[in-house]
């Protein structure tokens, strides 16, 4: 599903070059649940844009479902952010002045369907993430557990064959964290492909397989044995 082979990543800041990546390579199989973990700086993020198509590689190749995604286009590569990858990010991301359903709607738009369709999609993915009841709130009127489940069921509702989530918890606290990690596990166990990014490691012990990043390179890439299967 996913591939990378040799990848590099520098960024160019006023007269200085940063190396972010340095040859990366890495492969993820249909159904992994997998934890990219690493301290601040150490280019888990950036591995996790690239991966989500969100920034290109300055050398190597990303192979992600059979397609090259060096060979695609700036229009192509937003219709694979769109139909193959959901992402869920630390800060939520929601629009303050619509409604969860609204939100949840939103990657649905860019689809030929019916505004029905879109309706009904997306309320099955919030009735699929436990918030029933709360479609019509707008998220100050959520709780910071029920906007990440908004956020989630927003990656989700286009059926992607990748879930993305940088920090998923990280706004979070103790319980509400569980309670979303909980959520991720459910998915997994339902064939979701999730890749997350996380400092935390009682966060990547609910992976699969842990993947630790540090100055740019791959230091360590195990599974973790309470969870492989």
């Amino acid at each position: 599903m996913i591939e990378l082979k040799g990848i590099v990543k520098r960024y160019v800041l006023g007269d200085e070059t940063v190396l972010a990546l340095a040859g990366i390579d890495l492969f993820v199989a249909r159904n992994e649940y997998v934890a990219l973990i690493g301290p601040s700086g150490s280019g888990k993020s950036t591995l996790m844009n690239l991966i989500g198509c969100l920034d290109s590689p300055s050398e190597g190749q990303y192979i992600l479902n059979g397609r090259d995604t060096s060979a695609l286009s700036e229009q192509e590569l937003a219709v694979v952010r769109n139909r193959e990858i959901g992402f869920v990010f630390q800060s939520f991301h929601l629009l303050p002045r619509q409604s969860a359903l609204q939100n949840v709607m939103q990657p649905l738009v860019y689809r030929r369907m019916s505004p029905s369709e879109r309706r009904d999609r997306a309320a099955q993915a919030l009735r699929n993430v436990g918030l029933s009841d709360r479609l019509d709130h707008r998220p100050n009127q959520l709780s910071g557990g029920q906007r990440q489940r908004v956020a989630v069921a927003r990656a989700l509702v286009g059926e992607p064959s990748i879930l993305l989530a940088d920090e998923p918890t990280g706004n979070l606290d103790s319980r509400t964290s569980s309670e979303i990690m909980g959520l991720f596990d459910a998915l997994h166990a339902l064939g979701q492909t999730v890749v997350l990014v996380t400092h935390e490691p009682d966060i990547a012990a609910h992976c699969q397989r842990t993947i630790r990043v540090f100055d740019g390179l791959i230091v360590e890439d195990h599974p973790n044995p309470a969870r492989a299967a």
